[in-house]
């Protein structure tokens, strides 16, 4: 998981509902309650994030003042823990006031009422207080109602409070797809070059990407890196140079005057980042013959693929969509290399994909492998590139769809499987989809995607259903 912004941490609201009403009729009540959202409380606590719980809200007038102290608090999501029957008035200036996605929280003290011992209790207002202390499921559709016909979105985890895998892992979603909203409302992409020439899928609106993920959009000039790069001793690009033979594998035929090459541009575009405060990239041009923004584009995948690895993705062909894509992946620890389809296997019911350029090193099965290669298909020059295949095991596929004014994420879950790959010094791996591989390329292209995609370690479409929730766009999950 991505760290989020140091200077504004992660803030997760938490307040429970009652009724003032009870309190004076079952002795004990109140308490017992204020003691299970205090367990809430405890187990929301973790690193990087700041629990701002407001206790028992059990009255209108108290929910107002919730509302308040939700905005001045500045959270990013809220849960409500509905522990008895409580009234809607109690919930809705709270989630009006506060603006922020709200989670009901709809959980039992425990899996079943114990109706003998209950039964046994005799005392009828008693047996009532320690039903009532069970009746969280009661206000849960009033709660709905009113929140749909004020037009807020309607999330809800449902369970035990105690013991019950289903809902903790249901609330660790919520929290790391806020997480990642929250990281991508603070972002700063850099823009360096142009589209690549009648590629008209990767066309994207920047607008549109400021406006749905709250990323700042930043233009920074390949003249600046390259004149970063001229700056860059002999000292510094030698120190690169044994940084890059213990991150890749390094292949015999690979000159040591293009590895040094790469690493003065390696060396520059951390300067360059960090003086523009970057957390991803999206790039491309060609330059002419000769001149020196040429010699840093034909020698940037290896300083890229570093950048990738640290958790600033770097997108070629100044794909702006995949770079978000990409961002989204990384900030849910899953990686997020660049990607397209190459082949289908038929025999073997795969799909192979991969892409010139860099790749995310940290989700490499094996040492990524460095290799020269005589001309970047497509591209000006030659240089160095990468060679790898993603770890085996479960993936995900995320693409940033822009469609009209808006954009809807696409997902798909498979396998990268072992077989034979292409060794043509570009990243490159094997996937196996549920559908088969001749479904799957046609479901996911009917949804209208560019031809990139973004590829991460793990299966994520439960989180990336949360995060579009949060962020109010569609996500469709072909598999």
């Amino acid at each position: 998981m991505s760290q989020v912004h140091t200077s504004y941490p992660l803030k997760v609201g938490l307040f429970g509902i009652g009724l003032d009403t009870y309190w004076p009729q079952f002795a004990g009540l109140e308490d017992r309650l204020k003691g299970y959202v205090a367990q809430v409380a405890a187990r929301l606590k973790r690193p990087g994030v700041e629990v701002v719980n407001l206790g028992l809200v059990d009255s209108p007038e108290k929910a107002l003042d919730a509302g308040h102290r939700f905005r001045q608090a500045d959270v990013d999501l809220i849960f409500l823990y509905v522990t008895t029957y409580a009234l809607s008035s109690t919930v809705l200036p709270v989630v009006q006031r506060a603006g922020v996605p709200v989670v009901i929280l709809n959980l039992q003290p425990e899996a079943a009422i114990d109706y003998a011992a209950f039964n046994a209790l005799g005392n009828r207002t008693a047996m009532t207080g320690d039903w009532l202390a069970f009746c969280s499921a009661c206000p849960v559709p009033e709660i709905a109602n009113v929140l749909t016909r004020a037009g807020l979105a309607v999330h809800q985890v449902t369970g035990v409070l105690q013991g019950d895998p289903h809902v903790w892992n249901e609330i660790e979603g919520w929290i790391e797809a806020a997480q990642v909203k929250h990281v991508m409302a603070h972002n700063r992409l850099g823009l360096m070059g142009r589209p690549y020439n009648g590629m008209l899928d990767i066309y994207s609106d920047p607008t549109l990407q400021a406006i749905t993920f709250g990323t700042h959009l930043q233009m920074v000039e390949l003249d600046e890196l390259a004149q970063l790069r001229q700056g860059v001793t002999e000292a510094e690009a030698a120190e690169r140079v044994t940084l890059f033979q213990t991150e890749f594998d390094l292949q015999p035929d690979c000159d040591p005057a293009e590895l040094t090459r790469a690493a003065r541009t390696s060396v520059a575009l951390d300067r360059f980042v960090d003086r523009h405060r970057l957390g991803s990239l999206a790039y491309y041009a060609e330059s002419v013959p000769g001149h020196d923004n040429e010699d840093v584009m034909t020698s940037i995948i290896l300083g890229c693929s570093l950048l990738t690895a640290r958790g600033i993705p770097v997108a070629g062909e100044y794909e702006i969509k995949n770079a978000q894509a990409m961002k989204i992946m990384d900030a849910f620890g899953a990686g997020g290399s660049f990607t397209e389809y190459y082949a289908l296997d038929f025999a073997d019911d795969v799909v192979l994909m991969g892409h010139d350029g860099p790749g995310h090193t940290r989700i490499a099965e094996g040492k990524t492998k460095v290799r020269p290669l005589e001309v970047f298909h497509g591209k000006v020059g030659r240089g160095l590139s990468v060679e790898m295949s993603v770890q085996h095991g479960p993936v995900t596929l995320l693409s940033v769809v822009e469609s009209g004014s808006r954009l809807k994420l696409l997902v798909a879950e498979g396998e990268s499987v072992p077989g034979p790959l292409l060794e043509i010094g570009n990243t490159n791996s094997r996937y196996r989809f549920a559908p088969g591989a001749r479904a799957f390329v046609e479901a996911w292209n009917a949804q209208g995607p560019a031809h990139h995609c973004a590829v991460g370690v793990g299966h994520l479409a439960g989180r990336l259903q949360k995060l579009g929730a949060l962020l109010g766009i569609d996500v469709v999950s072909v598999c």
